[in-house]
């Protein structure tokens, strides 16, 4: 997909996490977390193989306890084994300090830790415990992420904060103080990190809040402050349609503007939901604005009076669905293939002129139209379907064009 106006990446460090870059100008990392019990090995096994199966770049874990340590080596075997390879990320609260010195292993099979300063310690233990955690990152050559979050915000930093802010000549409101005080926490967090001898190159910056605007504001400032690579996501983004909507609202703009290196969408499952919803929504906010290509997208129009039939919306899902469950196998089969687009119109008034701008596309017939549907490749008609076997037929004409158009054989 490409763009009239490309976005211009803001210049960041780049920091490997294992195999993967993440800033630098390398392309927008998608990643996840599970909601498994660590502990639980085959259970966190089977969903990281499921979010890395559909496109998360990096799996983070639940570390909160000695059992949950323990088991991040084994699962980090049993992934390799097979055959997934997606880097493992541990997040760290509280005790994470005592947890790293307990099981070294732990840390040395993740590739990135995540450490959240609001909560690493309190008091004299703060610098102590934050310390622990920073050398056992550069001793094992592990990527950090300072992941500061308004819900556990640093309270002794904020507090001093709004102390300095009350005796201001011209004191500032409240929200702005608290968004200070998160850039603040994540900025003097990375010198800090820096001086404890590990590279500003280990280093993945984030400052999440709940709030669209005061996301936007927070990370257009801390940009503006740093070359840290940074990680964006609307923390607490809820349930459905609404943490879809905020998410995608927040991120797009951050990233319209160049800011962000790696994201993630942090949705609520419904009861039942397969947690690669998240990641299928990262993937489709960064495609349709031209940033990245995970999978063909279907061009679909919304339907109305002259469309009353449910045929047009029953191919176009089907489609899709069926374009993104070939992706685990076309990506290696088919180099390119994300880039394709497909259209699923529903009658005469604007599915020519969209099929035709696909690289496949057909024009059902909508109501009172001749029961006939005409398929265009690459803007050229070439066969009108008719009878029961539509959406079968055209399914073989995009599964003919994807061999012929990105096979190997054919180039």
């Amino acid at each position: 997909m490409t763009s009239l106006n490309p976005i211009v990446r803001r210049p960041t460090r780049r920091v490997m996490v294992a195999h993967v870059p993440v800033g630098g100008g390398a392309p927008v990392v998608v990643q996840s977390m599970t909601n498994t019990d660590t502990a639980d090995i085959a259970a966190t096994t089977t969903q990281t193989y499921e979010l890395w199966r559909a496109g998360s770049e990096l799996v983070r874990l639940t570390v909160n306890t000695e059992e949950a340590a323990r088991a991040v080596p084994a699962i980090r075997e049993k992934l390799d084994a097979q055959g997934c390879n997606v880097p493992l990320v541990g997040d760290f609260h509280f005790n994470g300090h005592r947890l790293i010195k307990a099981v070294p292993e732990c840390a040395q099979a993740l590739a990135k830790l995540r450490i959240n300063p609001g909560n690493v310690g309190r008091g004299a233990k703060k610098d102590e415990q934050f310390a622990a955690m920073i050398e056992a990152a550069a001793r094992y050559g592990k990527a950090v992420r300072i992941g500061v979050n308004w819900g556990s915000l640093d309270q002794e930093l904020l507090a001093r904060m709004m102390d300095e802010n009350s005796r201001s000549a011209a004191p500032i409101e409240t929200g702005d103080v608290m968004r200070h005080a998160l850039i603040a926490s994540a900025l003097d967090s990375a010198q800090r990190a820096q001086e404890l001898g590990l590279g500003a190159d280990r280093i993945i910056l984030s400052c999440k809040l709940s709030g669209v605007q005061d996301l936007v504001r927070v990370y257009r400032d801390l940009a503006s402050r740093c070359d840290y690579a940074l990680h964006l996501g609307l923390t607490e983004a809820g349930m459905g349609s609404k943490g879809i909507v905020a998410s995608t609202a927040a991120l797009a703009v951050l990233m319209q503007e160049g800011i962000g290196d790696t994201i993630r969408v942090s949705l609520t499952p419904a009861p039942g939901e397969s947690r690669t919803t998240e990641v299928q929504v990262a993937q489709e906010i960064l495609q349709t604005m031209g940033l990245r290509s995970f999978t063909p997208l279907v061009t679909a129009c919304p339907g109305c009076g002259r469309t009353t039939s449910t045929v047009f919306q029953e191919l176009a899902q089907s489609i899709q669905s069926w374009l993104r469950a070939q992706m685990p196998v076309w990506r290696g089969q088919y180099p390119g293939v994300e880039t394709m687009s497909v259209a699923v119109m529903g009658c005469v008034v604007n599915g020519p002129g969209e099929s035709k701008h696909a690289n496949v596309g057909i024009s059902l017939p909508g109501s009172n139209e001749t029961p006939v549907a005409p398929v265009y490749v690459d803007g050229e008609k070439t066969v009108t379907l008719k009878g029961e076997r539509i959406a079968e037929e055209f399914q073989a004409i995009v599964l003919d064009y994807v061999k012929r158009t990105y096979g190997a054989e054919e180039k």
